[in-house]
């Protein structure tokens, strides 16, 4: 063979093996891992798309059927294209989406990820108070129990004391005609209450006025400028749809929230609590509130006296998802009221763990705290709603 021949012999070979080699090097190239938001809420199961802002009959006509496990969002990275350099406008390999609107059901994929989040992690956030009532901040893990759907949790993962988790309040007014004659007093507790609770760039709040339906005033911010300026735009009159009212603020803001650390959520309910024109039932407002991880806390604006119907509604409504009721003597005394709930949202207890014996099977997992110790209380939600498979 002439040297020619074999110079060009060797040079398609060396061409070819490059190619190859090119080739297989993008084949074997392992994807970027997930990057999944934890967080301990289940995912949506319905598969109907909810307005951000209320109709006017009514911002929770769906079923709490229809939301059968609260959302969580969930983010994925993108994963490593096979080229050399990859493109930052490719689409994300089996990403979920940034956010997840209440009533559309998770992808395949979200769903996988969120079981696995909730079987490995649930957090609970807690209160401890003497016979007094005075709060009790240096506990330490083994002076409480839990139990998890009565069993005790498979691990305990974290466990601190939290005097500065970071908020999500939500101040729901009752704007109806019942409250007319002390409305102006109430705006201005709101809004020193909200003055002194949230911090800029670390909590956020948000308005609703409600009367036979929520109107949000403000939405999510650390402002509290614009904050009294939307507890200011609240004017009285109308029935009193409360229920709807606070189904909707847990489901249309505080579930849709995102969580980018572990947080205290609160709803301050300023009612009454006469209701007369909801679609909901109390007990279905109560039940969203456990798919969103509120603690409600209520006052109660009766000039009546402690013991009404409507204190006893707001009772149930606050004991039942770890909040408190509060019953001022007179009006002045609200905005103590106010700074009690205050002080309250900056004594808690975080505990992260992951529970025994989980089924992804839709149902209430009941949650209960106890002190080893006699003589406290402790003051947390009753449980979460486990995701459905």
């Amino acid at each position: 063979m002439k040297p020619g021949s074999i110079a060009s012999l060797l040079i398609a070979v060396a061409l070819l093996s490059s190619a190859a080699w090119a080739q297989d090097s993008g084949q074997e190239l392992p994807p970027a891992p997930s990057a999944v938001q934890q967080n301990s809420r289940p995912k949506p199961a319905a598969a109907q798309a909810t307005p951000q802002q209320p109709e006017a009959s009514s911002p929770a006509k769906s079923s709490a059927a229809e939301t059968a496990a609260a959302g969580t969002q969930s983010e994925a990275s993108a994963a490593t294209s096979a080229q050399t350099e990859p493109s930052q406008n490719a689409p994300t390999k089996n990403a979920a989406p940034a956010s997840n609107p209440l009533g559309e059901g998770p992808s395949e994929d979200e769903s996988v990820l969120t079981l696995r989040r909730t079987v490995n992690e649930v957090h609970l956030v807690f209160t401890v108070t003497d016979k007094h009532g005075h709060y009790i901040k240096d506990l330490k893990k083994n002076d409480f129990k839990i139990l998890d759907d009565n069993k005790p949790p498979e691990e305990i993962r974290s466990f601190r004391s939290e005097t500065d988790l970071p908020l999500q309040v939500g101040l729901l007014i009752d704007a109806s005609n019942s409250v007319r004659d002390r409305f102006k007093f109430e705006q201005e507790a709101a809004i020193e209450f909200l003055n002194q609770t949230i911090r800029r760039k670390y909590d956020e709040a948000f308005v609703i006025g409600f009367d036979v339906t929520p109107e949000v005033t403000q939405d999510f911010t650390d402002d509290t400028e614009k904050l009294s300026v939307g507890i200011r735009m609240l004017r009285p009159g109308g029935g009193t749809a409360l229920y709807d009212a606070v189904y909707y603020a847990c489901r249309d803001k505080l579930l849709k929230q995102p969580q980018a650390s572990p947080t205290r959520r609160a709803i301050i309910l300023l009612s009454d609590g006469d209701d007369n024109q909801s679609h909901v039932t109390r007990e279905e407002a109560i039940e969203m509130a456990e798919r969103a991880e509120v603690s409600i806390y209520t006052i109660s604006t009766n000039l009546a006296g402690s013991g009404s119907h409507g204190d006893k509604i707001l009772e149930r409504i606050a004991e039942a998802t770890g909040g408190r009721a509060y019953v001022p003597f007179q009006i002045t005394e609200v905005a103590n009221s106010f700074a009690a709930i205050q002080e309250e949202l900056r004594s808690q207890y975080a505990v992260a763990y992951k529970p025994a014996a989980f089924r992804p099977d839709g149902h209430f997992r009941s949650i209960e705290v106890q002190a080893n110790l006699k003589g406290l209380r402790v003051r947390s939600r009753r449980g979460y709603f486990a995701p459905a498979q």
